[in-house]
């Protein structure tokens, strides 16, 4: 090995979409390896599956790409989930993904009967098929074997992570990130819970021991490198940002738009804000916690958007100028898979409001611009009303390429809108924890930064009357179905 492979770790960003790998040395020299596309299955309408081999795969080929480093962090797709034999590695099923919405009956029933409030008051999340424990339930109860592996001793349930990790380095785990996301950990223990479990019918016995988020977690193929972070995407990418600070915020435009703001050292939030407190990281002892808001539909909405033709090229999406569509009075709601923070309603409908026969091809992707930067407004002017949030917001994801709509958030939120050069920003920051993991940086305080880019300062505030008319139309979408 090569001194300048040991000085470098290996940064694996296992996301929705496709498996990204970097490499990352204590200077901040950050390499893009490979980016392998994986396939979407959607056997039914609003069932979402991955075929966990294929994403095993695709991290096994990136390290195989990347060659030799000290160590390796990494990122994980979040509430994703996989059911698996312990003994053998096999998958009982496909991984049913973050977007699934199949456990919508059994959460509604959840709701009916009170539950909501066990679920806010212990691990800080509402009742939703977004996160995983009516997933993993699912699979329980629909995975063939899985009643008979339980009983054996054999069956394992988790989020990809710990699958990745049980397959690669035989470490059956999770980090508390990842863990937290899951409705069955509890915030303040950060282990656990077993009333959560006997909520949601999940066994104990086969999840996965929860760790820090930085530490080894066992080397690839037991002898070889070894992974020393491990973290849920969104988090990853919170770091990334270099967001250290209460107060200090981040954007994630992806698939869906996951807004993180850093609260300190202990959970925060009124659980009627629609606002999720959660685990940040974990590195040491000291651990991190963040609010969180997520938005459903962002980039899944333009890849809509294209898929409909209105656009072929997304330089058609950006240089619009002239008063905004929605005071013009066309209005688009991107609930196309329902409305996530603060509402947390699967049953709202994506919707445009306010069209006639002078609507163009331009005014519907104009205002699906501007509906998506709306819906992100909210969420962090509920956040603002739950705890300071400190400037300029730094945001990433394919949007943050969008001129027009950097101005549009930028002009929504009325906060400056920072944009930091690299734009893969959560592997940068699997990265990072991986530098502080493997020894090359001993102090958080002494990791590189992302280096700055374009800051957009809000020209414009948008006016409260249109945020209000904006808020009324996403009342309409919740009424629609």
């Amino acid at each position: 090995m090569r001194r300048t492979d040991l000085e470098r770790v290996i940064a694996i960003d296992q996301g929705t979409t496709a498996t990204k790998v970097f490499t990352l040395d204590a200077e901040g020299g950050f390499t893009s390896i490979m980016a392998r596309p994986h396939r979407q299955h959607r056997p039914h309408p609003e069932w979402v599956e991955h075929d966990p081999e294929e994403l095993v795969a695709g991290i096994v080929a990136g390290l195989a790409a990347a060659g030799e480093g000290r160590a390796i962090g990494l990122a994980n797709q979040g509430e994703t989930v996989v059911a698996w034999d312990g003994e053998t590695g096999r998958p009982l099923y496909n991984a049913i993904v973050w977007q699934d919405a199949r456990t919508r009956a059994f959460i509604d029933r959840l709701k009916a009967d009170g539950s909501e409030a066990l679920t806010l008051a212990r691990a800080g999340l509402p009742l939703d098929p977004y996160f995983s424990a009516s997933k993993l339930r699912w699979l329980l109860d629909h995975a063939e074997g899985a009643g008979s592996l339980l009983a054996a001793g054999r069956l394992r349930l988790g989020t990809s992570d710990a699958f990745f990790l049980d397959r690669l380095c035989g470490c059956f785990a999770t980090d508390v990130t990842t863990a937290s996301r899951t409705s069955l950990m509890n915030l303040a223990t950060r282990d656990w819970d077993p009333e959560l479990c006997r909520l949601f019918g999940v066994p104990l016995s086969a999840l996965p021991p929860i760790r820090p988020t930085v530490g080894e977690f066992g080397r690839i193929g037991g002898s070889g490198t070894a992974v020393v972070a491990s973290i849920v995407d969104q988090q990853a990418a919170l770091f990334g940002h270099g967001c250290r600070r209460a107060g200090d915020a981040k954007i994630t435009f992806g698939t869906g738009a996951f807004a993180l703001m850093l609260t300190g050292g202990g959970p925060k939030g009124d659980p009627s804000s629609g606002l999720l407190p959660t685990v940040a990281w974990q590195i040491g002892r000291e651990v991190s916690y963040a609010l969180d808001g997520g938005v459903y539909n962002a980039g899944s909405a333009i890849d809509w958007l294209k898929s409909l033709g209105l656009f072929k090229d997304y330089g058609e999406l950006d240089g619009f100028s002239g008063p905004s569509m929605l005071a013009r009075g066309l209005v688009f709601v991107p609930a196309l898979s329902g409305l996530g923070a603060p509402y947390w309603d699967r049953s709202a409908a994506g919707l445009w409001l306010g069209l006639g026969l002078e609507t163009s091809r331009a005014d519907l992707l104009r205002s699906a611009l501007e509906g998506i930067a709306l819906r992100a407004a909210q969420v962090l002017e509920r956040m603002a009303s739950s705890a300071s949030l400190a400037g300029p917001l730094s945001i990433d994801g394919g949007l943050s390429r969008n001129r027009f709509f950097l101005e549009t958030l930028a002009a929504a939120t009325g906060l400056a809108v920072k944009v930091p050069m690299i734009a893969d920003l959560t592997a940068y920051g699997v990265g990072l924890c991986a530098l502080l993991g493997a020894g090359l940086v001993p102090r958080i305080s002494e990791l590189p930064q992302a280096p700055s880019g374009a800051v957009i300062e809000p020209e414009q505030c948008l006016e409260r009357s249109l945020k209000e008319r904006f808020a009324q139309a996403v009342e309409r979408a919740r009424s629609w179905r």
